[in-house]
């Protein structure tokens, strides 16, 4: 049983591990076993002693003594062999702390270096990723929704008080130290080169054709007691009511005549126009005068109140659309996602605006995040618990180290086999 909880690729490294172990040991108790069976067997009268089999003799031995010395180094670095508290074994148990700093130390100073994480970046397509990311449906839509669930809180931060208050007050500010006499001018000017003067121009004509037909009778008495006053009464009497009227009858077919697009009244009224368009451009008065009207309409109470009036219908209005997922909004937003997906793929200056912007952000984060990354480290290695962290090295690397096992074992026994060899030659008998 192991104090920790085992993933599947934790398994299968502790079988993979466990059948090297039993590798290992078989092959040092097949040395030792050789090691018997070299002294047994002339005492059996198997084979009689001789130069070979004193060689095996101590190549065995070797092989045994090595397999040993090894196996001890290999247990000595994870626990204390055979439950014994020898000094300076259980060695990575005991070294957790400093073991934690120098593996946070390696980890952020040799592996999330400026040069390696440049590298790793120049092979990953960002735009093209965050592109793909975007034209996924599942990702447009959680983003979308999002962006709907996230507006009804927006407009509960903005309160309906404050917002229509900002709202009325926004434009007298943002225009309060501006010269608006230009910008009436160029919107004058498109007006005209549109020809929108005259259409309103037609609708002043033709009120006054209007007031004139519903005023008629008025009108005609106002111009009688005008002729009586200037002509006296029999004048008035007599002539009064003729030239009321021939006058009104002359201003119905002058306002007929002017309706023609063409008529010099429309052109004199075009004529006008520009000329107070030069003047509100060039006339510093003038265009003041002006820029202070329009501050005194924004500024009104009853623009203002407007203004809240319009908030209000907005908020309603996207209160309700946000419901909906095919309103207007989500539409919107989909769309928004659609075109700057494309632009990721499309637009070389995009693409590289975000790449620079990506190694600017990492470069200048880089540092802190090495920093904390060694502290997180060695923090987390050192609240392992002994055993666990033996646990885990192990599985790791302790199929490696069986080699050093398998290596000690047979090396010794090479080794001690051409040792006695040479020292037999060098010294005969005497150097049993």
């Amino acid at each position: 049983m192991t104090p920790y909880p085992e993933s599947e690729g934790d398994l299968a490294a502790r079988k993979t591990l466990k059948r090297y172990k039993r590798a290992a040991t078989g092959l040092l108790v097949g040395m030792g076993g050789l090691t018997v069976a070299g002294y047994a067997a002339p005492a059996a009268g198997w084979v009689r002693d001789g130069f070979w089999l004193e060689m095996l003799r101590a190549g065995a031995r070797a092989g045994v003594v090595g397999g040993l010395a090894d196996w001890f180094a290999v247990v000595a670095l994870f626990r204390h062999p055979m439950g014994l508290p020898i000094p300076h074994t259980a060695i990575l148990p005991a070294q957790k702390e400093r073991l934690g700093r120098a593996l946070g130390r390696f980890v952020s100073g040799q592996v999330f270096t400026e040069k390696e994480v440049g590298r790793v970046l120049e092979q990953v397509d960002i735009s093209t990723f965050l592109a793909n990311m975007l034209d996924d449906p599942a990702t447009r839509e959680m983003l979308t929704r999002s962006v709907l669930d996230s507006m009804p809180k927006m407009l509960d931060r903005l309160e309906d008080g404050r917002a229509s208050g900002a709202i009325g007050k926004i434009f007298p500010r943002l225009l309060g130290n501006s010269n608006l006499a230009p910008i009436v001018a160029r919107a004058l000017r498109s007006l005209v080169d549109d020809d929108r003067h005259q259409e309103v121009l037609s609708f002043l004509l033709g009120q006054i054709k209007d007031g004139l037909q519903a005023r008629e009778g008025a009108l005609r008495t106002m111009i009688e007691e005008r002729v009586r006053e200037q002509g006296g009464r029999l004048l008035g009497w007599a002539i009064g009511g003729s030239i009321a009227t021939r006058v009104l009858l002359a201003a119905s077919k002058e306002l007929e005549r002017v309706d023609p697009q063409n008529s010099s009244l429309r052109e004199g009224f075009t004529a006008w126009v520009r000329s107070q368009i030069d003047r509100i451009e060039t006339d510093p008065e003038r265009g003041s005068d002006i820029s202070q009207a329009i501050m005194g309409v924004l500024s009104h109470e009853s623009v203002v109140g407007w203004w809240a009036d319009i908030w209000q219908r907005f908020r309603r209005l996207v209160e309700a659309d946000v419901e909906d997922p095919d309103g207007r909004i989500a539409s919107l937003v989909q769309e928004g996602l659609t075109h700057i997906a494309a632009q990721l793929r499309e637009d070389p200056m995009m693409r590289q605006r975000i790449m620079d912007s990506v190694d600017k952000a990492i470069v200048r984060a880089l540092p802190f995040v090495r920093e904390r990354m060694a502290e997180f480290i060695a923090r987390v290695v050192a609240g392992w618990d002994a055993v666990q962290i033996a646990e885990k090295l192990e599985l790791r690397v302790g199929k490696d180290l069986q080699y050093v096992r398998f290596n000690g074992t047979l090396v010794g026994f090479g080794v001690g086999a051409l040792l006695f060899a040479v020292l037999r030659l060098l010294f005969g008998l005497n150097a049993q």
